[in-house]
C-alpha cells in the first residue's frame, strides 16, 4: 500500500521498514533515518545522542500531541 512515507513512517503495520529513507533504504537507527531527509546545509547532521525535541521549547509537547491526535481521528481510519 505505501500511501504514506517519510518521517512518519510507513503506517503499513511492519515496524520493520519504519525507518525507509527518500532512497528507499531502510536505516538501522533514528539518527542516520532522520539525517537522510536534512536539506543539506540547512540544519547539522543529528549526532548518536538525540535530543528530546520537546526539553527546549516549552509547551511543545502539549502542542505536538494536540497536532498528532489527528492522525488517529476519523480522517486516517
Amino acid at each position: 500500500s505505501r500511501q504514506v512515507r517519510g518521517l512518519c513512517g510507513t503506517f503499513n503495520g511492519d515496524q520493520r521498514d519504519e525507518f525507509t529513507t527518500p532512497d528507499g533504504d531502510v536505516e538501522p537507527g533514528v539518527a542516520a533515518f532522520a539525517n537522510a531527509f536534512r536539506a543539506a546545509g540547512e540544519c547539522p547532521a543529528l549526532g548518536p545522542g538525540i535530543p528530546d525535541p520537546c526539553d527546549g521549547f516549552p509547551g511543545s509537547r502539549e502542542r505536538a500531541e494536540a497536532a498528532c491526535a489527528v492522525l488517529l481521528g476519523p480522517a486516517f481510519q
